[in-house]
């Protein structure tokens, strides 16, 4: 069956400076297993396949898996498929706020000029990370413990513990090894910069660590904690993927409780895919 498609660069301006989302618009019929075949051969970070909503309230249900696993809710591909969502003639109940369901419950996504952006999602663990496991990061990123200006669980999915070091450059001349668990790291750049902070995240995969090119999930996680600190104060810009030829921006905003995560988006790909 051939399905409407979109592969699509989350977080950016700049062409192919994102973090590139597959979409299938029309996810009705599939099977677990095909979802995570399909998503396993796009080799992509996360594949989304969007479905009519099963809550009151919602606009459309999004399934996000990486090659391996689903995820209940990740950043880029909620950005991502209602970019896809909206262009292939989505209609939201309310013009003014876009309600996706996933995994983690209802996300609001709100449009602007400036693009797409969602509320963050509480945060289903936080505080303090254990001495030993603080080590064996410290161990992994090749830094001493010294080094970690501060550290959070800042887990809002995927199971984010978050890292602050000294500065930006600390975070840029990271070479990490093995880490046991999804690992973001962020340091702040010096007053007056276009950015607020470079971020990285690290993901341990079959024996190895993969570095995301622009992670909404965690800079969401992030800005609530370095919000909440007073290290930050929005609005602002975080920038992430420096190190892989990236240009991710992620505009963060607050309003009232809410930490708005939002940046631009482009359609690269369109068009079906049999399945």
């Amino acid at each position: 069956m051939l399905r409407a498609f979109r592969q699509v660069d989350v977080f950016t301006e700049v062409p192919f400076g994102g973090n590139p989302l597959a979409v299938v618009l029309d996810g009705e019929g599939l099977t677990d297993e095909e979802m995570l075949r399909f998503a396993n051969w796009t080799n992509l970070s996360e594949t989304t396949f969007l479905l009519p909503p099963t809550t009151a309230g919602a606009d459309y249900l999004v399934r996000i898996f990486t090659p391996s696993a689903e995820l209940p809710f990740a950043g880029h591909p909620t950005i991502g498929s209602c970019h896809a969502w909206l262009e292939t003639g989505g209609m939201p109940r309310d013009p003014g706020v876009i309600i996706q369901e996933c995994g983690a419950g209802l996300v609001r996504i709100r449009r602007d000029e400036s693009g797409l952006a969602f509320a963050a999602p509480p945060l289903l663990r936080s505080g303090p990370v254990e001495e030993d496991l603080l080590r064996q990061l410290a161990a992994g990123l090749g830094i001493g413990l010294d080094e970690i200006v501060d550290a959070e669980w800042a887990d809002n999915g995927p199971g984010w513990v978050a890292l602050l070091l000294r500065d930006a450059d600390a975070v840029l001349a990271l070479r990490p090894g093995l880490l046991p668990v999804d690992t973001g790291v962020a340091g702040l750049y010096p007053d007056g910069s276009p950015a607020a902070y470079e971020v990285r995240a690290f993901c341990p995969y079959a024996g190895t660590v993969t570095e995301d090119p622009v992670t909404g999930s965690l800079n969401a996680s992030v800005a609530q904690w370095l919000l909440r600190t007073g290290r930050v104060s929005a609005p602002y810009v975080a920038s992430q993927g420096t190190v892989l030829g990236r240009t991710g921006r992620v505009r963060i905003s607050a309003d009232g409780a809410d930490v708005w995560v939002g940046g631009s988006t482009i359609s690269r790909v369109s068009g079906t895919v049999a399945l």
